[in-house]
């Protein structure tokens, strides 16, 4: 029993060892889709008071959320993966591009959101802004 435990042990800490250096890059996204899950619902909430209808909280949103987060963070530690064992000639950085594109989607996300609960033109401004900055960077305008 006691070699099954080394065993396992070791095993955990290896792979923790393997995934240690994507750390940051895993909290930071976990952060950025929790702050975009509650200011998201905020805002649901805030348009429910404004409408005048009754707001509830649908768990199927959260559980949208916990999907959306355990695929992240999947899609990250896969494209370590590929950047430090398979593709460690190139200096890809594909795990930190991936992390880049998922918060800034979900900065985008917050930013919808703070306008609806705000209502203040700082947020819609910064909408538009960065539609605007997109669109000329992707060259759709």
């Amino acid at each position: 029993m006691e070699a099954l435990y080394r065993f396992v042990s070791g095993a955990a800490a290896g792979i923790a060892a393997l995934f240690a250096p994507i750390g940051p890059l895993v909290v930071t996204t976990v952060l950025f889709i929790a702050v975009d899950f509650v200011s998201g619902v905020a805002a649901d909430r805030a348009v429910a008071h404004r409408e005048g209808r009754t707001w509830y909280f649908e768990s199927c949103e959260a559980w949208r959320t916990v999907l959306k987060l355990a695929l992240a963070v999947t899609a990250i530690a896969m494209a370590w993966l590929l950047d430090s064992c398979v593709l460690d000639f190139m200096h890809l950085n594909l795990a930190r591009m991936l992390a880049g594109f998922t918060c800034g989607v979900e900065l985008w996300s917050f930013l919808e959101n703070a306008a609806q609960l705000s209502d203040a033109p700082l947020f819609r401004w910064l909408r538009q802004f960065a539609r605007r900055r997109i669109r000329k960077e992707v060259g759709d305008e």
